[in-house]
């Protein structure tokens, strides 16, 4: 008899691909996907720890399996409650403390042994009397936070289900930069980065599962110095993103390659030549600057400057005179003065973007900024994001105006509300509603844009289009 799985992801677009490769561990223990908690015999809360709050969500939600996992468990059932994730790799002992019905926590980097753990938590027969790996001192729960010397990688099984036209690809994970405001090198680990023939036979799987638009992930996704192919002679013995996206675009049936989310520092030649040379790569870029002030970007250990960051832009517009740009914005962060925050609004007027997050600087314990002096009050943080976000929001819009009368390549990759309606992604990650038919599923034509809705821009298919399966869309 089949069994039930449901997974909620919180955060990242890796977290995302993480809950896919953990539902294809547990596929071959009979776990099948369902679409609610109280249907599954098993429940999976995939956790972020970076937005403020990420881990009171996650108690919350604990809170609200609580009575679903007792009434199942009243009836004579079983459901089995996993943490994953960043949430679970920052505070795996306070989660089994906090809620001690829990049956598995487990970090981003052990989820290749849930069957293991599946196991044993259903030997423990309930979560109490479980010792976890890490030898949980409360003896609560099957606790797995360590960071393994092997990669998971090494040990997944091939994906069991495609996803769909649109698909993502982790090439590299972890990170060594150390911003001070961040937690992912504690959760996440040093910088990782798979082999370039691992990740080509994925991208084939993906493509001949139906996919055309591939959206390779990582941390910091461009320290990306994967192992090369098996070649003679002189060739290099890693490979950079650059050449990666250059070889994966050789793939045929594969229309779009994106990547996210990358770092100033890493940058480079090879990469900025990609996007002016490789008809695939989507002229849309998410480039995390955090902050216009030099002084503020040092005491985040951020390792670039405000100019620095503006050369690179400049650059990569030489190279894609219609690259679009999205970025992160923190602002608050301690000790940041009204001239400073002054200095991150004149870089976004200077740089402009077709959208962007920004958020409030919130200290994340165990990171070196909740130490620092100088905090800044919440009602000045919440004065200066609202101003910053005005900024954002306007030149959005503006962007997004600007494409109307315009002519876009779009990927339908799914149905709309209406009856006879796709929608599909432009270039730049813009969301087009259509009237068109079937068949332009899981292609590429050309759309005159003539609309701006509130998160979407809407079209129809140019006179004369033709479908482009196979080519590039930019």
């Amino acid at each position: 008899m089949a069994k039930k799985l449901f997974i909620k992801t919180y955060g990242c677009q890796m977290n995302v691909y993480d809950s896919g490769r953990m539902a294809d561990v547990l596929a071959p223990l009979g776990y099948a996907p369902v679409d609610s908690a109280a249907d599954a015999d098993m429940v999976i809360l995939n956790t972020c720890h970076i937005r403020e709050k990420a881990a009171e969500k996650v108690y919350s939600e604990l809170g609200r399996l609580r009575p679903v996992k007792s009434a199942k468990e009243a009836e004579g059932g079983r459901m089995v409650i996993a943490v994953a994730g960043c949430v679970a790799q920052a505070e795996g002992a306070e989660v089994l403390r906090r809620a001690p019905y829990v049956d598995i926590v487990l970090g981003p980097q052990t989820y290749h042994r849930l069957p293991e753990m599946v196991a044993r938590a259903h030997r423990a027969g309930a979560a109490v009397g479980s010792v976890g790996k890490t030898g949980d001192p409360a003896g609560r729960g099957v606790l797995e936070t360590d960071f393994p010397v092997e990669s998971k990688f090494d040990h997944l099984p091939e994906a069991a289900a495609p996803q769909g036209l649109s698909a993502f690809l982790s090439v590299q994970e972890g990170c060594d930069k150390f911003c001070t405001f961040c937690v992912v090198p504690y959760t996440r680990g040093a910088e990782f980065s798979r082999p370039v023939a691992d990740i080509e036979a994925e991208a084939r799987r993906l493509v001949a599962a139906g996919a055309r638009e591939i959206t390779l992930l990582g941390q910091n996704v461009n320290a990306y110095h994967g192992a090369a192919p098996r070649s003679t002679g002189g060739a290099p013995a890693e490979w950079g993103l650059g050449r990666l996206i250059g070889h994966l675009a050789e793939i045929d049936g594969l229309v779009r390659i994106r990547y996210t989310t990358s770092h100033p520092r890493d940058v480079d030649e090879e990469l900025i030549e990609a996007h002016g040379a490789v008809p695939a790569l989507m002229p849309f870029l998410h480039l995390p600057v955090q902050s216009g002030s030099d002084r503020i970007l040092a005491a985040m250990n951020r390792r670039h400057g405000a100019d620095d960051y503006r050369r690179i832009v400049d650059r990569l517009r030489d190279r894609r005179a219609d690259l679009a740009l999205s970025s992160d914005f923190i602002v608050g962060f301690p000790g940041e003065t009204e001239a400073e925050f002054a200095a991150t609004l004149r870089l976004v007027e200077e740089v402009g973007y077709a959208q962007a997050f920004s958020f409030k600087y919130s200290a994340r314990p165990g990171t070196p900024a909740a130490a620092m002096p100088g905090q800044v009050p919440d009602p000045v943080k919440s004065e200066r994001l609202e101003r910053l976000q005005d900024l954002l929001h306007r030149q959005q819009t503006a962007f997004n105006e600007a494409t109307v009368g315009r002519v876009l390549p779009v990927l339908f990759d799914r149905h709309g509300r209406h009856p006879g309606q796709l929608v599909g992604r432009s270039p730049y990650l813009q969301g087009v509603h259509v009237a068109a038919p079937d068949e332009l599923l899981g292609a590429v034509a050309d759309v005159a844009i003539d609309a701006v809705h509130t998160n979407s821009l809407g079209g129809a298919i140019a006179a004369g289009a033709a479908l482009r399966p196979r080519e590039g869309g930019g």
